[in-house]
C-alpha cells in the first residue's frame, strides 16, 4: 500500500457507516474462497476429534501483494482522525459451540504499511494484516461430547489496496468437525463441514500454549454444561435448580413466570404502566370489555416473547433476546413507533390526519391497538432483565425447542400477568379519572415522557453509527434532550395542577414529585456524560487473555447504551465510592464490554459464559475455578465476589 488518496476516503467515510453492518453486495473479491485478490477460506488442524481433545481452527486470508486488511484493533493514524476516516476492525466471533469450549483467538502479526491520507507527502505508518493472515481459533473437546462438535463462525473485514477500498463483507459459517472414538485416527481429511482440511505448515504458528492457559476457565464452562441444570445467582444467593424432572422444569418456568413479572418493574417497562392503567380505567365502567381488553394486551405480551423465543431457536445468527437492539435500525423505529403513540397522548391526532396514521396508534380502547399496546410493552423491556428471568433465559437458549418456546412463554405470562390481574379487577383503576382538566393532564405529561423515551431510543439507534469501532462507548449527548423533555413535563405538570386544584397538599405532593423527577433526569444526564469514576478498559479478546495472565481480579461489565438496568446498577452499585476504589485498585483490572451495537466477540463471550441477557457482571480471579456471574448485585455482593476471586 503506497498512498490513500483524500477522495477515496471522502467516499468511504460517506458509506461506511451504512455499510458496516450490511452484508457486502457487488464486491470483486469473493467472500468465501475463489480467485479474486482477497480469498477466505476456513481450515481446521484435524478432520476429526476425540473427546477431550484440542484442536485449531484457522480463519485463512490470502491476500494478493498491494492488498490488505484493518486489523483487529485499528488504530487510526493523525490523518485518519482528521479526516474522521473509521477503519473497519477484522472480527472473528464464536457462537453457538456444541460440545466444547473456546479459547481466546490468536490474531496474525501486524505489518506496518504508510499511509498518505491527506496527500502532504509525509506518509504515516499503519499496521494492518497482509500477505497470507492466519487467525487461529483454539477449541477444547468437551470429555462427554457428543457425535458432532459444532460452532458458527462471524467474520467480518474490509479489504483495501493503493487505490481505495471495497465494501465490507461479513460471513456466518456453521463448522461441524465428528467425534471419533479413542482408538480411531485423526488425521488431515474432507470429512469436517463448512471448512476445508488442514495443509502442512498452516498451523506452525499457533501458540499451543493458549489451551494450558484457558484449560481452567474451559474446563469449568464444560462442567456447567453437564450439569443438565439451571444455574441462578440472585444477589449473591446462588442455586441450581435440577430440570432433569418434571418437577425441576416446572421449577423452572415458575421462576421464568417471576422473573416476567419483575420486568415490570426494571426501568424499561415503568415508563409504560400508567399509560396502561389509564387506558384500562376508560373501560372500567364495562367489566366485561376491560377483561377482553386486558386479555388482547396479554396475548400481545405472551406473543412477541414465543416471538423471540422461536427466533433464538430457529434463526441463525439470533442468539440472544437483546439481539433486536443491537441493531441501531430497530431501536430508530422503535423511537418513531413511541414518538406516534406520544402525539396521540397529547392529543395531537385530533385534526384531519391520513387514516394509515389512526391504524398505526395503539388506541388503548381497541381490539387491535390493545394487542399493538402489548407487543410494544415486551420490545421496550427487551433492554432490561430481572432476577430469575436472566438465568432462565440464559438456560432455555442451550435446549430443545419445545422447552426453549415453553420458557419464553413463561417469561411473557409473567409480564402479562399484572394487567390481566387488573382487567379482572376493573374497581382498582375504576379511581383514575377519565374525563376532565385531571386526566387530560395526565395523558400530557405521560405523552411528553413517552417523547422523552422515544429520544431515548432514537440517541441508541444513532449512537452506534458514530462509533469508531466496536466496543467503543456510544455518544451520550441525547441523555440532555432528555432531560430537558422531563424537566418540561414536570414543568407543565406542577403549573396546571395548580390551575386544577386549589387544595395546598395535592400542589405540595404533586411540587415535590415534579422537582424531584426533574432533578433526578437532570443528575442521570450528568452522570451519563462523566462516564463515572470508574477506569474501565474496553474489552477485547487480547486485553482480557493479557489481564487474566496476570494473575489479577479481572471483572468484566457487559452493558449497552440503550440498557436501563445497567445504568442503574452502575450509578447505584458500580459508582459508589468503596466499589469504585476497589475496582481501580492495583489488584483488579476492570473491563467493560459495550454491546449497543452489537460487537460479535463480546456477544460470542456473553455466550461462552452461558448467558443471553444483559446486565451481567462477571467476575474471574485465582480464588474461584469457577466465574461469578450477576444480573442483580448489591454493593456488597460485588466487594465480596472480588474479594473471593483474589483468593485472599
Amino acid at each position: 500500500m503506497k498512498r490513500l488518496s483524500l477522495w477515496v476516503f471522502l467516499v468511504l467515510s460517506a458509506v461506511m457507516l451504512n455499510a458496516r453492518a450490511q452484508p457486502a453486495a457487488g464486491v470483486s473479491a469473493p467472500a468465501f474462497g475463489g480467485d479474486g485478490p482477497v480469498s477466505l477460506r476456513i481450515v481446521v488442524s484435524k478432520d476429526g476429534v476425540r473427546a477431550g481433545d484440542q484442536i485449531a481452527i484457522g480463519v485463512v486470508f490470502d491476500l494478493e501483494p498491494g492488498w490488505h486488511l484493518h486489523t483487529n484493533e485499528p488504530v487510526p493514524t493523525p490523518g485518519m482522525l482528521r479526516e474522521k476516516f473509521e477503519p473497519i476492525p477484522t472480527e472473528v466471533g464464536v457462537g453457538g459451540v456444541v460440545g466444547a469450549t473456546v479459547g481466546p483467538i490468536q490474531w496474525p502479526p501486524i505489518h506496518t504499511v504508510p499511509v498518505d491520507l491527506v496527500g502532504s507527502g509525509q506518509p504515516e505508518p499503519y499496521g494492518v494484516f497482509e500477505g497470507r493472515a492466519a487467525i487461529y481459533v483454539p477449541v477444547m473437546v468437551a470429555i462427554d461430547a457428543p457425535s458432532v462438535v459444532e460452532l458458527e463462525l462471524e467474520i467480518a473485514w474490509q479489504a483495501c489496496d493503493d487505490r481505495g477500498c471495497m465494501m465490507p463483507e461479513r460471513l456466518v459459517e456453521r463448522v461441524r468437525i465428528p467425534v471419533v472414538s479413542a482408538d480411531s485416527s485423526v488425521g488431515a481429511g474432507t470429512a469436517v463441514e463448512g471448512a476445508t482440511p488442514s495443509e502442512p505448515g498452516l498451523f506452525e504458528a499457533f501458540d499451543v500454549g493458549v489451551f494450558g492457559r484457558a484449560s481452567a476457565f474451559g474446563a469449568e464452562i464444560a462442567a456447567a454444561r453437564a450439569t443438565g441444570g439451571a444455574k441462578f445467582n440472585v444477589f449473591g444467593r446462588e442455586f441450581t435448580v435440577d430440570t432433569s424432572g418434571a418437577v425441576g422444569l416446572a421449577g423452572l418456568l415458575a421462576l421464568a413466570v417471576i422473573g416476567g413479572f419483575v420486568l415490570n418493574l426494571t426501568p424499561c417497562v415503568l415508563p409504560v404502566i400508567p399509560i396502561k392503567i389509564l387506558g384500562l380505567s376508560q373501560a372500567a365502567a364495562n367489566p366485561a370489555r376491560c377483561l377482553l381488553l386486558g386479555v388482547v394486551m396479554s396475548v400481545g405480551v405472551v406473543a412477541f416473547w414465543l416471538g423471540i423465543g422461536a427466533a433464538i431457536t430457529f434463526v441463525a445468527g439470533f442468539t440472544a433476546i437483546n439481539t433486536l437492539f443491537q441493531q441501531p435500525w430497530f431501536s430508530i423505529v422503535v423511537s418513531v413507533v413511541i414518538t406516534v403513540m406520544a402525539l396521540g397522548m397529547l392529543g395531537l391526532f385530533a385534526a384531519g390526519l391520513p387514516q394509515w396514521v389512526y391504524r398505526i396508534n395503539p388506541r388503548h380502547d381497541s381490539i387491535h391497538g390493545s394487542f399493538l399496546f402489548g407487543v410494544m410493552t415486551a420490545v421496550l423491556s427487551t433492554p432490561c432483565t430481572a432476577p430469575f428471568m436472566g438465568s432462565a433465559a440464559a438456560w432455555a437458549t442451550q435446549q430443545r425447542s419445545v422447552i426453549t418456546l415453553a420458557t419464553f412463554a413463561a417469561i411473557g405470562l409473567g409480564m402479562a400477568l399484572p394487567y390481566l390481574v387488573l382487567s379482572a379487577n376493573p374497581k382498582w383503576v375504576n379511581k383514575v379519572p377519565r374525563t376532565g382538566p385531571a386526566s387530560e393532564l395526565v395523558k400530557q405529561v405521560m405523552g411528553l415522557l413517552m417523547l422523552g423515551v422515544a429520544v431515548f431510543f432514537l440517541g441508541t439507534g444513532i449512537g452506534p453509527l458514530m462509533m469508531k469501532e466496536p466496543g467503543d462507548p456510544p455518544l451520550r449527548v441525547h441523555w440532555w434532550l432528555v432531560a430537558a423533555i422531563v424537566t418540561a413535563a414536570c414543568a407543565w405538570m406542577l403549573y396546571r395542577t395548580v390551575k386544577i386544584t386549589r387544595r395546598p397538599i395535592r400542589r405540595g405532593v404533586v411540587g415535590l414529585a415534579a422537582i424531584l423527577l426533574a432533578g433526578a433526569s437532570v443528575v442521570f444526564a450528568i452522570e451519563q456524560n462523566d462516564r463515572g469514576p470508574v477506569r474501565w478498559q474496553a474489552w477485547t479478546p487480547a486485553r482480557f487473555e493479557e489481564a487474566r495472565a496476570t494473575g489479577k481480579v479481572v471483572v468484566v461489565d457487559f452493558t449497552a447504551e440503550w440498557c436501563l438496568n445497567c445504568k442503574a446498577l452502575e450509578a447505584s452499585v458500580l459508582h459508589r465510592r468503596d466499589v469504585a476504589e476497589m475496582l481501580n485498585s492495583s489488584g483488579v483490572i476492570a473491563m467493560k464490554v459495550d454491546i449497543t451495537a452489537g460487537y460479535p466477540a463480546g456477544v460470542a463471550f456473553m455466550k461462552e459464559l452461558e448467558w443471553a441477557n444483559i446486565p451481567l457482571l462477571a467476575i474471574f480471579g485465582p480464588g474461584m475455578p469457577e466465574p461469578a456471574k450477576y444480573d442483580s448485585y448489591t454493593q456488597a455482593t460485588v466487594l465480596d465476589a472480588i474479594e473471593r476471586a483474589s483468593g485472599k
